[in-house]
């Protein structure tokens, strides 16, 4: 049976979950959480890797901060997003200034700036504020486009 693995968006621990059953209300197999409810997950220094190395999804990170207005302003659009896109990609959100280093390790400049990682590595970038529905079809080309080739 094929499966993805699913960090669980509460505790952290990496579930696996049948592919052909992503849909299905998948709970978290330590704390009963459920592990793809289309909620954005926050992210800190400690909880970035976990995330980024364990998860079989694509993880979108928006990188962005308390007092920046453009980020205060596609809140709302990117928590949209993450509903739409709950099977498709982890959405997470992280705080450079409680997260400088990890800001730095990723060169973010200005915010917001949206980083789509898979299997721990990059796979693309945007910076500015979006609305939902650019920031799904976004997501949705950027995932579709790297999606790993059959042999």
């Amino acid at each position: 049976m094929d499966s993805i693995h699913v960090v669980c968006p509460a505790c952290d621990t990496t579930n696996r979950v049948p592919r052909d059953r992503i849909g299905e209300g998948a709970v978290c197999g330590k704390c009963r959480t459920p592990l793809l409810d289309g909620r954005v997950t926050t992210l800190d220094a400690g909880r970035f890797a976990r995330h980024l190395e364990a998860s079989g999804l694509p993880v979108v990170v928006d990188f962005w901060a308390q007092w920046c207005g453009p980020c205060r302003m596609m809140a709302p659009h990117f928590e949209r997003a993450a509903r739409e896109l709950a099977t498709t990609a982890r959405l997470a959100k992280l705080d450079t200034e409680a997260a400088p280093a990890v800001a730095g390790r990723y060169g973010i400049r200005s915010i917001p700036t949206l980083i789509v990682f898979r299997d721990g590595r990059e796979i693309a970038r945007r910076s500015g504020a979006m609305d939902a529905a650019t920031l799904v079809r976004w997501v949705r080309e950027t995932v579709r486009e790297s999606a790993p080739q059959p042999r």
